[in-house]
């Protein structure tokens, strides 16, 4: 998490989008998200999808 320029706020999420069984194989990703001040989402984009348990790059 981090300020943005305009007093608002960047963060990254990390979130399910596909559930699979085993859970080891189900994909998941990171979104970097931007908020206003009252932390309203103002844009958000996807940064990399990736399978669970995957060793980072």
């Amino acid at each position: 998490m981090r300020r943005s320029d305009d007093d608002g706020w960047c963060v990254v999420v990390d979130v399910l989008e596909v559930a699979r069984i085993p859970d080891t194989t189900s994909l998941l990703a990171s979104y970097e998200v931007q908020l206003d001040r009252s932390c309203e989402l103002l844009e958000y984009r996807r940064l990399r999808r990736y399978r669970r348990g995957a060793a980072d790059e």
